[in-house]
């Protein structure tokens, strides 16, 4: 439903697009401003938080090709000098005389057969000659870019956001939210310009990568240095656990790097099921050696069986 401001505001420049721009594209750069200029980041910069209403007014439009139609027809039709201003020594008689080659009072008795100002206005902006609809409107979906820190997109948490109106909406994160993923806030979004349902809000998740763990769907993944000691004769060394206390893990005698223990239930929780975590062995070779440790280190490889290990290597690449 078009807005009486949209004459006055260019939605592409506060973007700083082309007209003709992509959906992607249009995507790509309102992410990047909305990074740079959210609230978030900008705690206590008016002049931000009033650029991020901006650009977050413009997405909103030009993301909904129904609106972005819209609003270029009214944009088209101001360029001409037109202007709906209510109060302001006109109306729309006048306006529509002076487009139709009228003046005021320039319709004719049987000008519009069968038709109102509703059909004519239908057909300016878009509606194909159709009666504005009578019965209550949704209000408009918006849409709004989030970052979380990786334990917040685990385990979900109930936070406060601004919307780019300026409203102020406490929602729920739910526990698994995955990068790039968007969540429906059913209600959240613009009210209804006529007792309607108000519309939703679409959010866009970030996550912050976290320093020891990886998401891998419902698992989580850590990678566990051990010891060529350990890994060679086995031990029970502990693996850290997000949010929770350490748990111990069995690392078999003879394990080598790569191979990947299972710790049952350590991993994301969801309704739609629980996770492990999955713990990768990396064995720490010493960089250096004293002349006890240099001694008993060949001494061990003196007692070892002859062989090679890359004998299988080899075979295979010569095939």
């Amino acid at each position: 439903m078009a807005s009486q401001d949209w004459f006055e505001k260019d939605f592409y420049a506060s973007l700083g697009v082309a007209k003709d721009v992509s959906d992607a594209e249009l995507k790509k750069v309102y992410r990047k401003l909305a990074r740079k200029y959210h609230p978030d980041s900008n705690a206590g910069d008016a002049a931000a938080e009033a650029k991020f209403k901006e650009i977050s007014e413009a997405y909103a439009v030009l993301s909904d090709p129904e609106q972005r139609k819209e609003y270029d027809q009214v944009r088209a039709l101001g360029a001409g000098g037109a202007r709906f201003s209510p109060g302001a020594g006109g109306d729309f008689e006048d306006l529509l005389g002076g487009m139709f080659g009228g003046g005021r009072g320039g319709f004719q008795q049987g000008g519009f057969q069968g038709g109102g100002y509703e059909d004519i206005l239908g057909g300016l902006f878009g509606g194909g000659g159709r009666r504005a609809p009578r019965g209550p409107m949704k209000g408009r979906d918006q849409h709004a870019s989030v970052a979380l820190d990786f334990a917040t997109a685990v385990q979900g948490d109930t936070m406060t956001l601004q919307t780019g109106d300026g409203r102020s909406v406490k929602v729920r994160i739910p526990p698994g939210v995955a990068d790039k993923q968007k969540i429906k806030l059913r209600g959240k979004g613009e009210a209804s310009p006529n007792g309607g349902e108000p519309g939703d809000l679409i959010l866009e998740v970030t996550v912050r990568p976290h320093p020891v763990f990886t998401r891998d769907g419902l698992n989580l993944r850590v990678v566990l240095p051990v010891t060529f000691v350990e890994a060679t004769l086995g031990a029970t060394v502990q693996v850290p656990t997000l949010g929770g206390d350490p748990v111990k893990v069995k690392v078999p005698a003879g394990t080598p790097s790569g191979r990947v223990l299972r710790v049952k239930g350590k991993g994301v929780s969801t309704p739609k099921g629980q996770g492990d975590l999955l713990v990768e062995v990396q064995v720490v070779v010493p960089d250096r050696l004293d002349g006890a440790a240099k001694e008993a280190l060949e001494a061990f490889a003196a007692a070892m069986p002859e062989g090679d290990p890359r004998e299988d290597l080899y075979a295979k690449a010569r095939l």
